[in-house]
């Protein structure tokens, strides 16, 4: 199924930016009934520490000061050495491996030596936001990230709920993302159902959107929302987002790539992960797709 009416505007949210490429730290905004209920986000971290989501881990640009500069996901490890999946767009167009560290869940620091970024991503988020894919090669094994997650394959995903997965700050839907929200550290996730999806665009064109891209719209609770539900908050990038396999299982369907806002209304999306399953293939051998 192919949806177009998304469009960009010159200054949309490509989810933070620093020095031409955007790097601000991760986060959610969810519901204002949720946060009031809660006491603030501690549903969203319960949901963000369920040991189905402990591949997702923190990227720090300050050598390790401030974690939260982008996320990114463990997909295993090859020759001794952990293979991260993130966005392309938290680096710059000529960025490296080592513009960040990378920490494991057991808070061991670990350096990036090799990235390679999808060939048809082009640092505009307004044409590209579905190849914004990097994979980055660090110097050591994680260990304690659980069992290699599952990537998804398949074409269901219209309509489908996912789960939302990133560190840093955070917002509610009136107001959106203010630091005062950002009390307890850790990653935040949350939850909402794919309401476009955009195939890939075939030829690929020389300018305008390519396509192969997920997006969901945060909606109040009077509009169907459910209560975990949100958005990706600015410079939620790199994390992953995940559904719920025909078997009951989880796998990464994409990757925070991009929104239009931080506030009810506004939109986010993912980088489909089903359209790049060659590519990923070819450049983390032995990945395990499911649909």
């Amino acid at each position: 199924m192919t949806l177009t009416r998304r469009r960009f505007a010159a200054g949309a949210l490509a989810v933070g930016t620093l020095a031409g490429a955007s790097r601000s730290a991760d986060g959610v905004i969810i519901l204002d009934s949720t946060w009031r209920a809660e006491g603030g986000f501690r549903a969203h971290l319960a949901l963000a520490d369920q040991p189905q989501f402990a591949s997702v881990i923190a990227l720090s640009s300050d050598d390790g000061q401030v974690w939260g500069s982008g996320s990114g996901t463990w997909l295993g490890n090859r020759q001794g050495r952990a293979r991260i999946l993130t966005a392309a767009h938290v680096f710059n167009r000529d960025g490296a491996a080592d513009d960040y560290v990378y920490r494991a869940p057991d808070g061991t620091t670990l350096q990036g030596t090799d990235i390679v970024f999808h060939p048809l991503y082009n640092w505009s988020n307004a044409e590209r936001t579905g190849y914004d894919f990097a994979v980055v090669w660090l110097d050591g094994p994680i260990d304690d990230a659980g069992p290699p997650p599952a990537l998804y394959g398949g074409n269901r995903e219209n309509g489908a709920r996912i789960v939302m997965v990133g560190w840093g700050s955070r917002g509610i839907g009136s107001v959106g993302q203010k630091p005062n929200y950002y009390t307890t550290p850790g990653k935040a996730a949350a939850t909402n159902k794919i309401d476009e999806v955009m195939d890939a665009v075939r030829p690929v064109p020389k300018s305008g959107d390519a396509g192969n891209w997920l997006g969901v719209t945060l909606r109040r609770e009077s509009e169907g929302a459910e209560r975990l539900d949100g958005i990706l908050g600015s410079g939620d990038s790199g994390g992953s987002a995940w559904i719920r396999t025909v078997g009951g299982g989880w796998a990464i369907c994409g990757v925070n790539a991009n929104g239009n806002g931080d506030t009810y209304g506004a939109q986010s999306w993912f980088a489909r992960v089903s359209g790049v399953r060659d590519w990923l293939n070819a450049t983390v051998p032995g990945l395990r797709f499911v649909s």
